[in-house]
């Protein structure tokens, strides 16, 4: 397990390194001069040659983004371009806001994605497995955007039961947050009802009701609990996933965290917000993906972690 966890920490960090590269040259194929939108287009030739040198964007992309790396290194992520703020405090301020989305946002997709799949499987072939896929594949079909647009226009518009945007309080999470649960428990709904299908034929589960016990019992402590590696697996990469991807529902709901600081830095050309964000987000993909790696021995002891494959 020792190997495994090593492996698996050096891989990151190789991942970690591409998605520097990437941010930091893809960031400067961009149009536009960020030194001139932070002085505007006024400004005389020698107040923009003196702030580009200021800013080191007048060396060679290597060495720019190898004095970045030793900066980041040292958690400086540079200096914000618009705000004049360091990035690591402007990402700090407003990450709690995402991780709060996203959270919340996995819970409703775990509840509803675990609930409708065991439901389905419990009643194979029925109506009900058939209404329960039906409403995965919609769920897996609507466009995000679309649905909060229309949870708003319902829930908000014509209900008035919930505020439409500008705030972080609980009645304000709860669209934004059901609108990423519903697209992600999509997968989680199919995942689980597919292993419990697989796990409801089994031979001890057949022992099982010979026996007398009850149908919760069976299906919540002998079958569910068989399925929950790809399960949790999956939980794992959609909780990556929606901290990562939050930036539509973000915008949409105007929720301020760094999904609308990561666009706002694209209309800008705050390059340094950009590298810092897709930096953060890349370092936080990978650590949820190794911890999820590593939750595989806790959930069924019988893996053996030092065989996995890196």
């Amino acid at each position: 397990m020792k190997q495994f966890i090593i492996n698996r920490i050096l891989s990151g960090i190789l991942v970690i390194f591409g998605i520097s590269i990437f941010s930091f040259f893809l960031v400067h194929l961009i149009p536009g001069d960020p030194v001139k939108i932070m002085l505007g287009m006024n400004a005389s030739p020698e107040q923009v040659e003196k702030l580009t040198h200021h800013l080191g964007l007048d060396k060679p992309l290597l060495v720019q983004y190898g004095q970045y790396m030793m900066n980041v290194f040292q958690g400086d992520f540079g200096t914000s371009l618009k705000t004049g703020r360091p990035v690591l405090i402007e990402i700090l301020d407003r990450f709690p806001e995402t991780v709060k989305l996203a959270v919340f946002g996995l819970f409703v997709a775990v509840v509803i994605g675990i609930s409708l799949g065991v439901l389905a499987a419990r009643f194979k072939d029925s109506w009900i497995d058939k209404l329960c896929t039906a409403l995965a594949t919609l769920g897996v079909s609507i466009p995000s955007f679309w649905l909060a647009i229309l949870l708003i226009m319902v829930f908000s518009v014509q209900l008035k039961m919930f505020p439409i945007a500008n705030g972080t309080g609980f009645r304000d999470l709860i669209l934004p947050a059901v609108t990423l649960g519903v697209v992600a428990s999509t997968m989680i709904m199919r995942l689980t009802r597919n292993g419990m299908v697989e796990v409801l034929s089994n031979d001890y589960i057949r022992t099982a009701r010979a026996k007398g016990l009850e149908d919760g019992l069976i299906l919540f402590r002998h079958a569910l609990r068989n399925v929950l590696i790809p399960v949790v697996t999956v939980i794992g990469l959609q909780l990556a996933a929606l901290l990562g991807g939050t930036v539509i529902i973000e915008q949409v709901f105007n929720w301020p965290g760094l999904g609308t600081l990561a666009l706002g830095a694209i209309t800008s050309r705050d390059f340094p917000i950009i590298q810092g964000t897709v930096l953060f987000m890349g370092v936080v993909y990978v650590t949820i993906n190794i911890l999820v790696d590593l939750l595989y021995s806790f959930i069924d002891p019988r893996v053996e972690m030092g065989t996995k494959e890196a």
